[in-house]
């Protein structure tokens, strides 16, 4: 043989018995503690595995009646500083749509005056609807209800998603129903009073100042003692249980009274853990999210950069006061359900309730969006969104169950009658289809063990999908070679000629069907974007083994051209 079928072979050698090495966890049902070197198995979708199913809502109806609230007693708040002496009027809630707030004026030679400064403090969130006597009647802006929609529901999602992540749940399904409902499925868990306790809790937003005075290196040191002592984070765990066991390891070389947080960027489409930045903050706090009052995206006129602007309550903005006079100079981190989201210095003492994060020089849109990110969370953790929980339901094991023992006889079946129409009709060649069949099912189970992706019944009926395209792409071979053979070529010319005929034919069936893959797994959720993955990886797989591996069968089989005829 040549040396680059030899290469070829040697390639799908290490292919084979790596697939072998993933999916044995997984055929076998082997245990953690096994002594088998992998560990991981394949991740089953709520269909098949069970779990729970709930919908959350919003009642954005309770969010504008909070809004409104909050801004009436903002805005008199504004106008006693400028000296117009006001009240809180009622509440306007016959309409829960849009519901209204009116600010009675002492005197009504104000009235211009208040205007002018609520219009030019509040004109977007707030519009004027009433303007008689002392009376001033406010709603909330068109396109700040727009915002409230879209930032409450984006809001919502992330304080899920942090708060699904310590419920330790692997691969759960977090995704927006319209524009007022949340799908959470959490495969394998049955808890249905914790897990609903998790979602729904407050999340937990502190301040705590960063110990700047260990060096990096040292820091590095520490993150490598606990390595060599085999703390590591896997993918599924609690995070805090990681950051946990990383303190109690750390207890005697942590200067007293600091701890390690880590600030965590995180695929949202996969729910992974991208990368870590480790800090070391105080263990303790006397600022906490039940202290901010609001957080909001705000322009500098004069630099023209985007802040985040924070409002505290005034117990909060007391004790913002006295510590950020009493530690000028040092970075205060802004955490979230451990989570370290920002760490700014403080440039000076800052008084009155108010503080504005700077995000620093860079591109605009970026910042934007940093900026954006950093209110969304700030604001979850301040004043999250009250979630109704308008269904949940429970899918036993049972049912799971079922579906995949009927879809192993359903696949047995199937594939029986498949590769045994094959064997009969193309004789020895159809057993190397045979051969290549399976080897393509064996490749997409261990690709999508590797990458993590979940294995729903709409990906069982993915991977027969890519059967069924795997024996048409060694069908258009066969029928080429036949072809070849009638013409009068030798063996080895028409296994040559047929493989390179048909190439483009199976590269051109099976790139049109990845297209409606790719557009299924942009635009489709769920099981459909289950279905989108196990498709786009089997059709990966097909091309690789209807062809190249097919290939390197075939020429062993026709050796060099020595051999005078062939059973196809």
């Amino acid at each position: 043989m040549a040396k680059g079928w030899w290469f070829r072979f040697s390639l799908l050698a290490v292919l084979v018995i790596a697939a072998v090495m993933a999916t044995t966890p997984t055929f076998f049902n082997l245990k953690e503690d096994s002594a088998f070197p992998v560990k991981t198995k394949i991740n089953l979708g709520l269909d098949l595995q069970g779990g729970l199913y709930m919908v959350l809502g919003i009642d954005f109806n309770k969010v504008y009646r909070d809004e409104i609230i909050g801004y009436a007693r903002k805005a008199q708040a504004t106008l006693k500083d400028i000296g117009i002496d006001s009240s809180v009027g009622t509440l306007d809630a016959s309409n829960v749509e849009d519901p209204k707030h009116s600010i009675i004026l002492t005197k009504e030679s104000d009235r211009d005056a208040a205007k002018a400064k609520l219009r030019d403090f509040y004109g977007y969130p707030l519009r004027l609807t009433k303007d008689e006597g002392t009376t001033l009647q406010y709603g909330l802006g068109r396109d700040y209800i727009r915002e409230i929609e879209d930032t409450a529901l984006s809001k919502s999602i992330e304080v899920i998603r942090n708060r699904i992540d310590e419920f330790g749940v692997t691969e759960p399904e977090i995704v927006s129903q319209g524009a007022e409902r949340i799908v959470v499925q959490l495969p394998g868990v049955k808890d249905i009073t914790r897990a609903k306790d998790l979602i729904g809790r407050t999340a937990k937003l502190e301040f705590k100042f960063v110990n700047d005075e260990i060096p990096p290196m040292a820091l590095n040191e520490w993150l490598e003692k606990v390595k060599k002592a085999g703390i590591e984070y896997k993918k599924g765990e609690r995070f805090s249980d990681y950051v946990n066991a990383i303190n109690a390891h750390l207890v005697n070389d942590l200067p007293k009274g600091f701890e390690i947080a880590f600030g965590r960027t995180i695929n949202k489409s996969t729910n992974e853990v991208t990368s870590m930045e480790p800090y070391l903050v105080e263990s303790g706090t006397s600022l906490t999210g039940d202290s901010l009052q609001e957080a909001i995206v705000r322009i500098d006129p004069q630099q023209n950069r985007p802040y985040v602007g924070l409002e505290f309550k005034p117990n909060g903005a007391k004790i913002f006061e006295e510590i950020t006079g009493a530690n000028i100079g040092k970075r205060l981190a802004i955490v979230l359900d451990g989570n370290v989201y920002s760490a700014p210095v403080i440039q000076g003492r800052i008084a009155g309730g108010s503080a504005q994060i700077t995000l620093g020089t860079g591109d605009y849109n970026a910042s934007m969006m940093e900026a954006r990110d950093l209110a969304l969370v700030l604001r979850a953790g301040a004043l999250p969104v009250e979630l109704i929980f308008e269904e949940q339901r429970v899918v036993g094991p049972s049912l799971g169950a079922d579906a995949i023992d009927k879809a192993q006889v359903a696949a047995m079946i199937g594939s029986f009658l498949v590769l045994a129409f094959m064997c009969f009709y193309y004789k020895l060649s159809g057993v190397i289809a045979t051969a290549t069949i399976l080897l393509n099912v064996l490749f997409t189970l261990s690709i999508l063990i590797a990458v993590g992706a979940t294995l729903s019944l709409p990906g069982i009926a993915g991977i027969a999908l890519t059967v069924g395209m795997a024996v048409d792409g060694n069908i258009l071979i066969y029928e080429r070679i036949r072809e070849e053979l009638r013409a009068g070529m030798t063996p080895y010319e028409a296994v040559r000629t047929g493989f390179a005929k048909a190439f483009w034919a199976i590269a051109d069936a099976n790139i049109t069907t990845a297209l409606a893959g790719l557009c299924l797994l942009n635009f489709g959720t769920g099981p459909v974007r289950g279905f989108a993955v196990t498709l786009l990886i089997g059709i990966t797989t097909t091309v690789y083994t209807s062809y190249f591996v097919s290939k390197v069968l075939f020429e062993l089989y026709v050796g060099r051209g020595t051999k005078k005829s062939l059973s196809i």
